[in-house]
């Protein structure tokens, strides 16, 4: 049975997931405050983190912080906080999906099944992907180059998964950013995807000013050999 780790201080919104999750097999560990989830992690283990960022003594930050100082256990921001720069610092700090309140408990669940078996939590066998000297591990998460892990946010590395899942086609803009977020959000746009394809190119590529690995292909998008 997996566990959840759910911080949350609504406990509407609590008694009502805690009930969902359960009927569908999932076993929870609920924290009401950043204190609370602290203690957890360091006496709990778990297989997925749901943090609200807004808590009575603190903020869901705090908790995303001390998750990655001891894992890699996945985390799924839960809040009412949907401007850009709320977004693109979760996804910074670790996180691997960002939902927004309100929101349907089905596309929650249907988002803790990816995440879950994405990290090789779930019922997918691993995965070994090579590309030119990159070696993708799904099942671990870890991204190797030259016998040497590079460090990828959540956002670069689904960004590089949703490209090497389609090796050889041609993404557009808004195919990439659709697979980055998988759901149409007000604070997708342009610049964020920009940024972020810098940035994974800037670790990945031996010349990021001349890139082998990610091609940019003039005026329809970007794509991974081919």
């Amino acid at each position: 049975m997996k566990k959840i780790m759910l911080v949350e201080d609504d406990k509407t919104i609590v008694l009502g997931l805690e009930y969902f999750l359960k009927q569908e097999g999932y076993d929870i560990i609920i924290c009401y405050d950043v204190k609370s989830a602290l203690k957890t992690i360091d006496t709990e283990k778990y297989d997925i983190a749901i943090l609200d960022i807004s808590l009575p003594d603190g903020n869901g930050y705090d908790v995303c912080s001390a998750i990655r100082r001891k894992s890699d256990v996945p985390v799924i921001f839960l809040t009412a906080c949907d401007e850009e720069v709320n977004v693109v610092m979760g996804f910074d700090m670790g996180a691997d999906d960002y939902v927004t309140k309100p929101f349907r408990v089905r596309e929650l669940l249907s988002r803790i099944k990816t995440i879950l078996n994405r990290a090789g939590k779930g019922e997918k066998n691993k995965k070994e992907i090579l590309i030119s000297n990159l070696f993708i591990n799904t099942a671990t998460g870890k991204v190797i180059k030259n016998n040497e892990e590079i460090m990828l946010t959540a956002l670069e590395y689904r960004l590089l998964l949703t490209l090497v899942n389609n090796e050889g086609n041609i993404l557009t803009r808004n195919q990439l950013l659709e697979g980055i977020w998988d759901i149409d959000g007000n604070f997708v746009n342009d610049n964020t995807l920009t940024v972020y394809i810098k940035r994974l190119r800037d670790k990945i590529e031996d010349d990021p000013q001349n890139p082998k690995i990610i091609n940019t292909v003039r005026g329809m998008g970007y794509r991974i050999g081919g």
